[in-house]
């Protein structure tokens, strides 16, 4: 195995081990575009672990690693071979696919956010976090899985957005412990909240009328990306996305199903529903017509 299959299978392994409803979703692709998500994948996680694993590592010094990940990354998009033998998969996708430099970019912007305590005043500030650290994400994979720009772009930071704000509401207990509140404090307020309500880890009416709040707006942010799924074509890249666009829906309906509960415990999609969710859209696969959008509407 040379090299460049060397940093390929190792960023399939950091993707079943971190990421594994994307990972279930992504074995029905082609495997040069499997192999190229997964090269994509392992730089978000690469990027986002040198915030959440940093330890006692001064702030400087993992500020001062973003730093250079980002010169590396775009002297990579530029053609340049990488000074790591890990990035390999990373140049070799992006000299295959037009991946955009500006969600990998925006991306080291959004991880370097958590360095500090995090404490969003609205959700405007939310959703521009979520932009940087999923919307992202999407424009990445975009490209990657065949859908046409001139299309792409609005519903693809759409569904990102949807499934980051789907981790924020799973993990309020756990950004807790890490000193993170990314739900907006304003909002909070309006339903009679503060982060010492949060903090007590406590179903109260207030609580939970604020999580079916939450819970109702990321399903909107899930149906309001619809158009995407019809933007790719049949050869798996349709049905993955379809299976992360439920995937990560479902969880919602696991918090629901808790009583908002998310202190308790975490919520997932089990197996068991993950392949209920397969049948479904390999159903809507083959007897449900996708409408694309057409050039007019751009």
């Amino acid at each position: 195995m040379n090299a460049l299959e060397r940093s390929y299978a190792a960023a399939e392994r950091v993707t079943a081990d971190w990421a594994k409803s994307f990972y279930f979703a992504s074995r029905f692709l082609p495997v040069p575009k499997k192999r190229a998500i997964f090269a994509l994948y392992d730089f978000c996680r690469h990027a986002d672990n040198l915030v959440d694993d940093r330890g006692d590592r001064p702030v400087d010094d993992v500020r001062a690693e973003i730093e250079a990940l980002d010169t590396e990354v775009r002297a990579i998009h530029a053609g340049r071979a990488p000074s790591d033998p890990r990035w390999l998969a990373l140049h070799d996708t992006l000299s295959r696919y037009d991946v955009p430099l500006e969600p990998l970019t925006d991306l080291l912007v959004g991880v370097a956010i958590d360095l500090e305590p995090v404490e969003f005043e609205d959700f405007t500030t939310l959703h521009q976090y979520c932009h940087y650290v999923a919307g992202g994400v999407g424009l990445m994979l975009g490209p990657v899985l065949g859908a046409p720009p001139r299309h792409f772009r609005d519903p693809g930071i759409g569904l990102g957005v949807a499934m980051q704000l789907t981790n924020v509401l799973r993990d309020i207990g756990e950004d807790l412990d890490r000193d993170r509140v990314y739900l907006p404090r304003e909002e909070l307020a309006r339903f009679g909240l503060s982060r010492a309500d949060l903090e007590r880890r406590v179903m109260t009416p207030e609580l939970t009328r604020f999580m079916i709040f939450q819970v109702d707006r990321a399903r909107r942010y899930f149906r309001n990306a619809d158009p995407v799924v019809g933007l790719f074509p049949r050869d798996g890249s349709r049905l993955t996305v379809r299976l992360l666009q439920q995937t990560y829906a479902g969880i919602l309906d696991v918090i629901e199903a808790q009583g908002y509960d998310v202190f308790r415990q975490r919520a997932f999609t089990t197996t068991r529903r993950k392949m209920a969710i397969l049948a479904r859209a390999v159903w809507y696969e083959r007897f449900v017509a996708v409408p694309v959008p057409s050039e007019r509407s751009a």
